[in-house]
């Protein structure tokens, strides 16, 4: 966390979960009315306290902080620019501090350094930043990655501003949802009430937001393009029913992203639904582990069979997608030991065959499972009786928004050019980041 009493900029972070990072006695020493937050898991470089956001600058009155969800795809060329070493990169975010902190000086303003050094950064960024007087909110111009408004007490006489990264961040502190902060847009939260900024982008794009986050990144109760997750995803279920049926005795959800989607395919289908997997609430999300073994054992410790409620069955077991098939592999293992007779298994995404270069941690072709093999040879792979995904067009219309969507991972269709020395990772995701300003401290905000 960065948080500003209007003369320091204070910055805390360190490793681990957040419950083990901030307790009472931490935040007790963070006196401020403004404040950003922001959690990491590494991808590409170490899993350090270097590499934790906020990034931190000491320029101008106090400094300023940044913290960063997305990805870059001309970090070298960045860093090149204001010669920074590659060894001494320690991720993308520190190489946009490091370029805004060098226009500083000649801009004398972060709302002007952030004009000059935006329209450079090519690839997905959602940028939240504080100084000692302002917030700020940025999006690329695709905007990849999601980013929203919220205000605290009435809308006659607000108490404060937020900027979250998913807006059930916001209900979770008392916000209100106002908006999706807009691609390309650019948002300054001061003693005068929020205000948009315009950015001299050198292009003019078509949005783009990742479709992933509607398979399986968001929460579910996050409403994107004026979507709420939870009911695509229940709408994915159906259409996946309809376009790949079974024959068997119940279906299941995977938790906890393809559970809404089994809830619809039941539905559609006819099949009950039941419960066939328990899952360790204390466990965290395996797909973001650092390396593979750790990925492996966070599946076996995360999920356990009911072993009564499959045994004999013959299961649809519905997921939301497969990237290396860790957990697919895991799970079925595990319904077999338990007795299930047949494992039908349907994804609610279409195939991923490409990797990601806009903030999800798919890092190479040969870590995808659906690369080069077929659904056959992949079903054979898993354990699977049999295996079928969603199409594209099938995605699409289970969200039924209006916006644009980067489908590369299924597609290979980059919205972006990409050099040949691109690194396909995420450096940087944040999970719901809130940024507050109260009306007690800084009249008017």
């Amino acid at each position: 966390m960065a948080v500003s009493d209007g003369d320091t900029v204070t910055v805390v972070k360190d490793m681990g979960l957040v419950t083990s990072v901030f307790d009472e006695r931490t935040l007790s020493g963070l006196p401020g009315h403004l404040a950003i937050g922001h959690t990491r898991y590494s991808t590409h470089g170490a899993s350090d306290w270097e590499g934790a956001q906020p990034v931190y600058r000491p320029v101008g009155r106090a400094g300023f902080a940044l913290g960063h969800n997305g990805n870059l795809t001309n970090t070298g060329a960045l860093a090149e620019k204001v010669g920074m070493l590659p060894g001494s990169v320690c991720n993308d975010s520190d190489v946009v501090a490091e370029l805004l902190a060098r226009s500083f000086p000649e801009t004398e303003n972060l709302a002007s350094a952030l004009q000059a050094v935006l329209p450079i950064l090519e690839g997905a960024f959602s940028f939240v930043l504080l100084s000692s007087e302002r917030l700020f909110g940025v999006r690329d111009p695709h905007g990849f990655r999601p980013l929203c408004v919220g205000r605290l007490g009435p809308a006659q006489a607000p108490d404060g501003w937020v900027l979250a990264s998913e807006s059930p961040a916001l209900s979770v502190i008392g916000a209100t949802f106002v908006r999706e902060v807009a691609p390309g847009e650019m948002i300054v939260i001061d003693a005068e009430g929020p205000r948009s900024i315009e950015v001299p982008w050198l292009r003019e794009v078509e949005p783009r937001l990742c479709i992933f986050e509607f398979a399986y990144i968001a929460r579910p109760d996050s409403h994107l393009y004026g979507k709420e997750v939870h009911e695509t995803r229940c709408r994915m279920g159906e259409l996946l029913a309809a376009e790949a049926p079974a024959d068997a005795d119940m279906v299941m959800g995977v938790p906890e992203s393809g559970v809404p989607a089994a809830e619809g395919f039941a539905r559609a289908s006819g099949i009950p639904y039941g419960q066939g997997l328990v899952k360790n609430r204390y466990i965290g999300r395996s797909f973001i582990a650092p390396d593979q073994q750790e990925r492996a054992d966070a599946v076996r410790r995360k999920l356990n069979p009911l072993t009564d409620a499959v045994a004999g069955k013959r299961l649809v077991v519905v997921d939301d997608s497969i990237v290396r098939g860790t957990t697919q592999r895991t799970v079925i293992r595990m319904l077999r030991e338990a007795g299930a007779a047949e494992v039908h298994l349907r994804i609610s995404s279409p195939p991923w065959r490409f990797p990601c270069y806009y903030g999800i941690d798919t890092p190479s072709h040969e870590e995808l499972l659906a690369t080069d093999r077929s659904v056959e040879e992949m079903a054979e792979e898993l354990g699977a009786d049999t295996l079928a995904f969603i199409s594209i067009e099938n995605l699409k219309q289970a969200i039924g928004a209006d916006g644009g969507f980067c489908d590369a991972c299924f597609t290979g269709d980059y919205p972006t050019p990409l050099p040949a020395n691109a690194v396909p990772v995420s450096l940087g995701r944040a999970e719901p980041v809130a940024v507050v300003a109260h009306q007690a401290a800084l009249p008017g905000v």
